[in-house]
C-alpha cells in the first residue's frame, strides 16, 4: 500500500472585486474550514461535503495511507496576497519534505487562482511541486468547475479532474474520482497519464449559465459523463471558466487524457465541436428590479411558493462585499408586502441591532462600506426581529455539514420587508442560515438571495421561479459591462446570441 500525501488551497479570483485575500482571510472560518494542518485538517475537514474528504475516504477504503499536510480557502475576492501566497505554498512544500518519503500527491484546488505577483497560482504552484520532486512523482489534481485552466497546469500535474455540476454538488465525488485515477497511476507503475489535449473555448461564459440545473449547461455535462466512459480515456473535463478574473487565461477549457491518442485528440475536439454549436444557448436574461418585482407579483397571484431573485452581481460566492443595497431599495419603493433579503454583510449594523435588543428600533446606515462605486448606505430606522450568533450546520446537499460561522448577525425590518444582516462575508445559499433567524424560505413570497447559482442546491426545491436581477456589484452577469484589459484577444466577452 502507498502513503498519499493530501493537501488543498482553494481562492476563486475576481480581478474586478474591490478586497484582497490576506493570510487572515484564509485563516478565517466562514462556510468552509479555516487554515488547518496535519492531524487537525482531518479533524476540521471530517463529516464536510469538499474534494479532499472524497478523496480521503476513497484512499482508506483502498487501504492507503493518508498524509494531511494542509488544507485552507478565503471567500472569493480580488487578487491572493503575494504574503499570504508565498506563506501556504511554502509551508505545504515544507511539511511535505518533512514527511517525505510519499508515494503521491493529491491535490485540493481550485483552478482560478490570481494572485498580485503571478496570474497562475494553482500552475505556478505545480511547476514548484515538479522542480522539487521531478517527473516520475505522481500529482493528482481535483479542480473547481470555473477553473481557468492553463497549459502550466496541464504539464505539471499528473491527471486532473472537475467538477460537473453547479452547484457543487459533487465536489466529494469529483475529489474520490480524482484519487481513484491517482491510485491506478501508482497499479500502473506510471508518474502521469500518456497523452493530453487542452482545447479552450472562443466564448466566455457567464456565471448564471453554467447551472447545471438548467440546459443547455445540464445537457453539456451529461455528454461529459457519457464521454469519460469511452475506452482509453483516463478522464474527460470540461471547465466553465471564471469570467471575472481579467487574465489571459480566462475562460471555458477542455481537458481530455488518456493512454490512446487517437481516442483523446478524437473526443477532445467533439466535445469542442458540440460547444460551439451551443454557444447561442448560454446567453441569458437579466431582469431590472422593477421589472423583476411585477413580475413576481404576477406569479404570486396565482402560484404558491416563493419567487426568488438572484442577486448575482454582489455574490461574496464571486468576489462581492455583500453590502450593495439596490434591490432592498426597489423592494421598499414598490411597496412590496413581505419579502426578505439576504444577506447583507454589516458587522457595525449588527452590533447595533445586538446591542439594542429584540424588538427595539434602532437607527442606523444599512451596507456599502466597501466603497463600490455605484450604490450607497440605506439609512433609516429598522425593527430588530431576532438575533444570533451566526453559528448553524448546513443542511443543504452542497454544503451539507459545513459549520457556518456568520458572525453576530440580526434580522431587521422595514416596513414590509425583512433584512438578515451578518457579519461576516459569504453567500446565501443554504436554507438553515435564514432558519438560524427563525425564517422560513418555503413560506415566504419573496426571497433575495445574495448568491449567483449555489443557492439553487437548496432553495431551486422550493422556488416558484428564480430570477436573476440586475443590483450593483462587481460580480458582473454581463461580462460586456467589464473593463477587461488582459484577456486573449481570439475570445468573446459573452456568447454570441
Amino acid at each position: 500500500m502507498a502513503r498519499i500525501a493530501v493537501a488543498g488551497f482553494q481562492h476563486e479570483t475576481n480581478t474586478f472585486a474591490p478586497l484582497k485575500a490576506d493570510l487572515e482571510a484564509f485563516e478565517e472560518r466562514n462556510d468552509w474550514p479555516p487554515l488547518c494542518r496535519a492531524d487537525n485538517m482531518l479533524a476540521e475537514i471530517e463529516g464536510v461535503h469538499l474534494p479532499i474528504t472524497g478523496a480521503i475516504e476513497a484512499l482508506h477504503k483502498a487501504g492507503h495511507t493518508v498524509v494531511p499536510l494542509l488544507w485552507c480557502s478565503a471567500m472569493p475576492s480580488d487578487r491572493v496576497t503575494r504574503g499570504a501566497y508565498e506563506i501556504i505554498v511554502g509551508q505545504i512544500l515544507d511539511m511535505l519534505a518533512h514527511l517525505w518519503p510519499v508515494d503521491a500527491l493529491y491535490l485540493d484546488l481550485h483552478g482560478a487562482m490570481v494572485c498580485e505577483h503571478l496570474d497562475d497560482g494553482e500552475g505556478e504552484f505545480l511547476a514548484r511541486i515538479r522542480r522539487a520532486y521531478g517527473a516520475e512523482f505522481p500529482v493528482a489534481v481535483s479542480l473547481d468547475l470555473h477553473a481557468n485552466i492553463t497549459q502550466q497546469m496541464v504539464d505539471n500535474a499528473s491527471i486532473i479532474d472537475c467538477f460537473r455540476e453547479y452547484p457543487h454538488t459533487d465536489m466529494g465525488e469529483c475529489g474520490a474520482r480524482t484519487a481513484t485515477s491517482l491510485m491506478r497511476l501508482l497499479q500502473q507503475g506510471h508518474s502521469m497519464v500518456e497523452h493530453k489535449v487542452l482545447h479552450k473555448l472562443d466564448y466566455q461564459i457567464p456565471l448564471t449559465q453554467g447551472c447545471t440545473l438548467i440546459d443547455p449547461a445540464r445537457a453539456v455535462y451529461a455528454r461529459v459523463a457519457e464521454l469519460a466512459q469511452t475506452p482509453g480515456l483516463a478522464s474527460v473535463v470540461f471547465a466553465c471558466g471564471f469570467p471575472l478574473a481579467d487574465i489571459q487565461e480566462s475562460g471555458p477549457a477542455i481537458l481530455v487524457t488518456g493512454d490512446d491518442a487517437h481516442t483523446v485528440q478524437q473526443c477532445a475536439d467533439t466535445l469542442l465541436s458540440e460547444l460551439k454549436a451551443c454557444e447561442a444557448d448560454f446567453s441569458l436574461r437579466i431582469y431590472q428590479a422593477d421589472e423583476a418585482i411585477s413580475h413576481a407579483r404576477q406569479l404570486l397571484q396565482s402560484g404558491s411558493g416563493p419567487v426568488v431573485f438572484a442577486d448575482t452581481q454582489d455574490n461574496p460566492g464571486g468576489g462581492g462585499a455583500g453590502d450593495t443595497v439596490g434591490i432592498f431599495r426597489a423592494l421598499l419603493a414598490a411597496g412590496v408586502e413581505s419579502a426578505v433579503f439576504g444577506m447583507v454583510v454589516d458587522a457595525t449594523l449588527a452590533e447595533a441591532a445586538h446591542a439594542a435588543g429584540v424588538g427595539a428600533t434602532i437607527n442606523g446606515a444599512l451596507g456599502e462600506w466597501s466603497g463600490f462605486t455605484g450604490d450607497a448606505p440605506y439609512v433609516g430606522d429598522f425593527r430588530v426581529v431576532a438575533l444570533g450568533d451566526g453559528h448553524c450546520t448546513a443542511t443543504g446537499p452542497m454544503w451539507l455539514g459545513a459549520r457556518m460561522a456568520m458572525g453576530n448577525c440580526a434580522l431587521l425590518q422595514v416596513e414590509g420587508v425583512r433584512v438578515m444582516v451578518v457579519s461576516a462575508n459569504m453567500q446565501l445559499a443554504d436554507q438553515a442560515m435564514l432558519r438560524h433567524l427563525g425564517v422560513e424560505p418555503a413560506q415566504e413570497q419573496i426571497l433575495v438571495l445574495k448568491s449567483s447559482v449555489h443557492f439553487r442546491n437548496d432553495f431551486q426545491q422550493i422556488a416558484q421561479e428564480v430570477l436573476v436581477v440586475a443590483s450593483p456589484g462587481p460580480v458582473s452577469a454581463d461580462l460586456q459591462q467589464l473593463n477587461y484589459q488582459q484577456l486573449r484577444p481570439d475570445i468573446r466577452v459573452m456568447p454570441q446570441a
